[in-house]
């Protein structure tokens, strides 16, 4: 059994849910954006739908679900980056926050599931999904 390191684990969950957002009619507007705000895992357009997404892999077994991990400090930061990139790019659009939950296999590193939660946090730094 070999241990991914905590990027390689990200990768593999961001790809998942890259493919799993195309199957649902996603458009993958942007992977890993950057800007002075922070980075947005990925932005993902469908019919009026701009959706920003955060990507938690963990390895399965663990008791903390994954969506924990974007606390306050972390929504704010993800929240500030989305307006930025509106701003940006002139859109009308509101936008949506989600979170993937990814969760590994222990010994073959492949998916065991997914936890897709639309509207996981508002822009009030409400989680959605409580």
């Amino acid at each position: 059994m070999s241990i991914l390191s905590p990027k390689s684990k990200g990768d593999i969950g961001e790809k998942f849910v890259v493919k799993h957002l195309r199957h649902n009619g996603y458009k993958i507007l942007r992977k890993n954006m950057r800007n002075i705000c922070s980075e947005i895992d990925i932005i993902a357009y469908k019919s009026d739908i701009l959706a920003f997404v955060e990507v938690k892999t963990r390895t399965e077994g663990q008791n903390i679900p994954a969506v924990y991990a974007v606390d306050l400090k972390k929504q704010r930061k993800i929240i500030s980056a989305a307006f930025k990139f509106i701003s940006d790019n002139k859109l009308k659009n509101q936008p949506r926050f989600d979170v993937a939950e990814v969760y590994l296999n222990k010994i073959t590193h492949k998916v065991e599931s997914i936890n897709y939660i639309e509207n996981a946090f508002t822009q009030g730094g409400n989680y959605g999904v409580f």
